[in-house]
C-alpha cells in the first residue's frame, strides 16, 4: 500500500466554491459496499435509505472564528490558524497549537498584533489580540505553541477576555482551496452545531441537513444523535511519506456522550444500523469501542432505550463506552476493523488525505476510486462545499 493508491485526478473547476441552496439540493452519490455499484441521487433522498430503528449519529462541533491574520512589528503580514488550546502547557487557556504563515519567519520569540476587524481592518483600527510565538510544534513546517493575551477594553469598558478578543480579530476559516466565497459563514456551520467554538474546521459531511430534513427523518423513525470531535490539525495536513503507514496522526478530542452510547447499543441489539455522518463521527464512535469492556446486554439496553437513556447492564466482551473530554489519534485505513458503524454519509475528499484512506478501508480502495471516478465523469462537486456520498 502506497499513498499514490489514493491519488485522483481532479479538475479544478469541480472543486465548489459555495455551498449547495438549499443544503439539502446538492447531489448524492450512493455507493452500495456488497456490490460496488453507484446510484446518483440528491441529499434530501438519503431518507429513502435510512429504515425505522436505524441511528444517525453526527459531530456538533462548530467552528470557532480561528483564522488570525496580523502584523509583525516590522510590518510584515502573518497568519495564525488556531486549532486547540494547550491546557497543558497553560492552565489559563491562552496557550495554543497553531498554524503559522509563513512558517520560516514565525520562530519562537516572534510577536503578532491583531486589529478588531481582522485581514480587512483599517490601520487605525484598537490592537486587540497579541501573540508571541514560544516553540515549535513537532516540525518547522507551520506547526507552533504561540501564547494570546488580549489587548484593551471591549464595549462595557472593561478588559477583554481572550474569547471576546478572538472573536473581534478572527474569521471562520475556509479551506484553502475555497478561494472564491464571500457569503455568509453560517453556511460553514452545520444546522445543529453546539454553541460553544471548538473546531478548526466543519464536519462538512453534515452541512447537506436541513432541520426539516432532520424531522421528516425522526418522523420516520430514525434516531438522531450528537457526538463530538475537535477538528484539528489533521485536516490541514495530507500524507507526505510514500508509506502510509508512517504518516502520525495527531490528537483530537472528542465527547460520546451516554445518550449516543445507548442509542447505538439499542440500535445494534435490536439489529438495525449505526449511521456515522462524517469521518470525524466515524472516528469518535470507533475510538469509543474498548475491545475489554463488558458487552451490553441486549434485552436491557433496548428496554433503557424506551423508557431513558441510561448506563445498562452488561454481560460478554467489547462494547462503544462513554467518553468526555478523551483524545485521540485513531488512524483508519485499509486493514482498519470498524465495530460500530455501519453505514457512512461523507463528502468527495482531497486526494492522498488521511479520509480517502478511510473511507477506502471501510468499502474498498477499487470501489472508492471507481466511485469517485464516477463522479468526475457525472460532474460532481468537491470538497468542503461538495456534493455528499452515502456508503452502505
Amino acid at each position: 500500500m502506497r499513498t499514490d493508491d489514493f491519488d485522483y485526478d481532479l479538475p479544478d473547476e469541480l472543486i465548489a466554491q459555495a455551498p449547495a441552496e438549499p443544503r439539502d439540493m446538492c447531489r448524492m452519490l450512493v455507493l452500495h459496499r456488497e456490490d460496488g455499484s453507484v446510484e446518483h441521487k440528491v441529499f434530501r433522498d438519503i431518507i429513502d435509505y435510512l429504515e425505522p430503528g436505524d441511528v444517525l449519529v453526527a459531530n456538533q462541533t462548530r467552528v470557532m472564528p480561528a483564522r488570525l491574520i496580523g502584523r509583525k512589528p516590522t510590518g510584515g503580514a502573518a497568519e495564525t490558524l488556531l486549532l486547540r488550546r494547550r491546557e497543558d502547557v497553560d492552565p489559563m487557556g491562552h496557550v495554543w497549537e497553531c498554524l503559522v504563515n509563513p512558517g520560516k519567519r514565525l520562530k519562537p520569540g516572534a510577536v503578532v498584533e491583531y486589529r478588531a476587524g481582522g485581514a480587512h481592518a483599517p490601520q487605525n483600527s484598537p490592537v486587540v489580540l497579541r501573540a508571541t510565538v514560544e516553540d515549535f510544534v513537532d516540525d518547522s513546517r507551520g506547526g507552533r505553541l504561540v501564547r494570546f493575551e488580549p489587548c484593551g477594553e471591549n464595549a462595557a469598558g472593561v478588559p477583554r477576555t481572550l474569547d471576546e478578543a478572538i472573536h473581534a480579530a478572527g474569521h471562520v476559516p475556509l479551506p484553502p482551496y475555497i478561494t472564491q466565497y464571500e457569503g455568509d459563514p453560517e453556511k460553514y456551520q452545520t444546522v445543529y452545531a453546539m454553541k460553544e467554538e471548538h473546531s478548526a474546521a466543519a464536519p462538512t459531511a453534515g452541512l447537506h441537513f436541513t432541520p426539516e430534513l432532520i424531522e421528516r427523518i425522526e418522523e420516520k423513525g430514525v434516531k438522531f444523535v450528537t457526538v463530538e470531535l475537535e477538528v484539528g490539525i489533521d485536516t490541514f495536513r495530507l500524507v507526505e511519506e510514500d508509506d502510509p503507514t508512517q504518516h502520525v496522526m495527531h490528537t483530537e478530542r472528542y465527547h460520546v456522550p451516554a445518550e449516543a452510547v445507548d442509542a447505538v447499543r439499542a440500535a445494534k441489539a435490536a439489529g438495525h444500523r449505526v449511521i456515522a455522518v462524517g469521518t470525524t463521527a466515524v472516528r469518535s464512535l470507533e475510538s469509543a469501542w474498548e475491545a475489554d469492556a463488558p458487552a451490553a446486554d441486549p434485552a436491557v439496553v433496548a428496554r433503557r432505550f424506551e423508557d431513558a437513556p441510561d448506563s445498562a447492564a452488561v454481560s460478554g466482551r467489547g462494547d462503544i463506552v462513554a467518553r468526555e473530554n478523551a483524545t485521540t489519534n485513531l488512524y483508519l485505513m485499509p486493514g482498519s476493523t470498524f465495530h460500530v458503524v455501519d453505514a457512512m454519509i461523507t463528502n468527495f475528499h482531497v486526494p492522498r488525505s488521511t479520509l480517502m484512506m478511510l473511507v477506502s478501508a471501510f468499502a474498498t480502495r477499487d470501489q472508492i476510486m471507481a466511485a469517485y471516478q464516477a463522479a468526475v465523469e457525472e460532474r460532481y462537486r468537491f470538497f468542503s462545499f461538495g456534493d455528499a456520498m452515502f456508503i452502505e
